[in-house]
């Protein structure tokens, strides 16, 4: 869908589309099945009129055993038809959140404004919901298809009595369809209720140890509790109108059933039919009340698979958030690896640095938001119309680079370590081919081997969902343990050691300098740690959004007040 809008209707256009063989296999088995279910009162009334008041019992004998056959049809059909149909539904579901999943994941980012918890819902119910149209189809095909095979019988029996059932089911069908527009709006706004709960929710647990650190469990709680309050009203307003649509289809379903009985009774009553058309006519004007039920149930189902696609094309649809090249990185570099040229986002403004082969550069930002903003800038979170100047890669701008070429030249280890459930060799070699001894190299360098050895699992060792079972210091150590492994031509890290004692700390900085250096790989160090800064080559210090410093760790600290005030506080 990237060659054109994506919208709530596309979205269920194409599921339409793309499920169409089950969907028409389905549609036909179904309607056959309602087409079978018609015949039965049919049947039923040719066998009053031509075996039971005539007295035949070879034709009683036939009719049962036609009965019979009649069924047999019916059960299979629908057997069949519905599996066709529920398939459709589930893979169309799963092809929906696998498309969710890659735009979620996508590398270039997207502009979709969503959480993660809301992201979450998306994926979860909302892809769900919105395959709902494929099973909307094949339900409501078949009801349209059993009320014209019901309207034909009746004609045949009574011309005018089909008639009405004709025009009447139309106009009942259109009358229960006034209420589609508030189910659709009723249903978005239950939607994007339980998206905010989820995403909530999703803020919570992942800042729970800071939340319990600063005693806020309560103040969280009650947020969550009012997020949930707000939900629930929602979803009751959402259930008291599909409620109300139910009743009146109930309350309109019997009316219309009670009319063509009464009228069925007074034409048996002035001889215009047999005992068994009247039998007929009054089973099939109770059998209508089923596909007049199922194009009600297909009224509501159509309203939450179409608030539902709304949000679904909101992700689809969302533009990327950065746009990249086509250009490859060059062969051999002989500038720097990377630079900034008069850079400007957020708080940062003209900001000028450069990072050579081999050479360990520190960035101390005395504001903590200037540090947050270079590091978006260099992780390519930042779109090309929010921000200034230009972020060049081994020489080119990184806007011109391949996003694979850009990938593999910059990696950026953020502050916030992310590990995920699975083995810690897992976590370390993300995805690549990595030899053991390469991670233990990784390991060691990072001063984690204690959290290797800890287990008697080694690298084996299962980690829970966000390592939520090591601690801050182990994952941070494991994090830039992953980054170092990668050994990446130009790594950025940010704050890597905030929590881990100052030993640790000073055994990371040498076991950090050796492996960069060794492969004269260029690395920035955003951090006011002095272990770190200690094993710079120089420090580019930010002030106000600028620089306004650049030396030597000695010489800064011998020089500048508020440099030393800021790394050795």
């Amino acid at each position: 869908m990237t060659d054109e809008t994506v919208t709530g209707r596309s979205v269920l256009r194409r599921a339409l589309r793309r499920q169409r063989r089950r969907v028409l296999v389905g549609v036909a088995l179904l309607s056959l099945h309602q087409v079978a279910e018609v015949l039965v009162p049919v049947a039923i009334g040719v066998i009053i009129d031509r075996a039971v008041v005539t007295g035949d019992g070879w034709a009683l004998l036939y009719s049962v055993a036609g009965l019979a056959a009649l069924f047999t049809v019916l059960a299979f059909a629908y057997r069949i038809g519905a599996r066709q149909a529920y398939a459709a539904v589930e893979r169309e579901a799963h092809l929906i959140r696998v498309e969710l999943a890659a735009r979620a994941l996508d590398p270039r980012g997207h502009r979709a404004g969503l959480r993660d918890g809301e992201l979450l819902a998306v994926t979860a119910s909302d892809a769900e919901l919105s395959a709902l149209v494929v099973r909307v189809a094949g339900m409501g095909v078949a009801a349209l298809t059993a009320l014209t095979a019901a309207a034909v019988a009746l004609l045949v029996v009574d011309v005018p009595l089909g008639l009405g059932v004709l025009v009447g089911v139309p106009l009942l069908v259109l009358a229960l369809n006034r209420m589609a527009p508030l189910l659709s709006r009723r249903s978005a706004a239950q939607q994007e209720a339980l998206a905010d709960t989820t995403a909530l929710a999703v803020d919570l647990v992942s800042g729970l140890r800071v939340l319990r650190g600063i005693g806020a469990q309560p103040h969280a709680a009650g947020r969550y509790a009012a997020a949930s309050r707000h939900a629930l009203a929602v979803t009751l307003r959402a259930a008291t109108s599909k409620g109300l649509h139910l009743g009146l289809t109930t309350a309109a379903n019997g009316l219309f059933l009670a009319a063509v009985a009464g009228v069925a009774g007074w034409l048996a009553l002035q001889g215009r039919l047999t005992v068994g058309e009247l039998v007929t006519v009054v089973g099939l004007a109770q059998f209508v009340a089923e596909p007049v039920q199922t194009l009600g149930f297909c009224v509501q189902l159509f309203a939450m698979a179409r608030a539902s696609a709304a949000r679904v094309a909101r992700v689809l649809g969302a533009e990327p958030l950065v746009r990249p090249g086509d250009a490859r990185r060059p062969d051999r570099v002989d500038g720097p690896r990377l630079a900034l040229d008069r850079v400007g986002h957020a708080g940062l403004d003209e900001v000028c640095l450069r990072v050579d082969p081999g050479e360990i550069v520190g960035v101390l930002a005395y504001d903590p938001a200037d540090a947050e903003a270079l590091v978006a800038l260099l992780a390519g979170r930042v779109p090309a119309d929010g921000r200034r100047g230009v972020v060049r890669v081994d020489g080119l701008p990184a806007d011109e680079l391949r996003l694979d070429d850009l990938r593999a030249a910059v990696l950026v280890e953020p502050h916030d370590v992310m590990l995920f459930e699975g083995t810690l060799a897992a976590n370390l070699a993300a995805g690549r081919p990595a030899e053991a001894q390469r991670l233990h190299a990784a390991v060691r360098a990072a001063a984690a081997q204690d959290v290797v050895d800890a287990h008697p699992g080694g690298l084996a060792h299962r980690l829970v969902e966000r390592g939520a079972n090591l601690s801050g210091g182990q994952r941070q150590r494991l994090g830039l343990a992953r980054a170092l492994g990668a050994d990446p031509p130009v790594l950025v890290l940010h704050d890597p050691t905030t929590a881990v004692d100052a030993a640790t700390e000073a055994q990371i900085a040498d076991g950090l300098a050796g492996a960069r250096r060794a492969g004269r790989r260029a690395t920035m160090l955003i951090t006011s740690s002095p272990a770190l800064l200690r094993i710079t080559d120089r420090v580019v210090v930010i002030a106000d959004g600028r620089v306004v410093a650049e030396g030597p760790h000695d010489h800064l600290l011998a020089t500048e007040a508020r440099y030393r005030e800021e790394t050795l506080r």
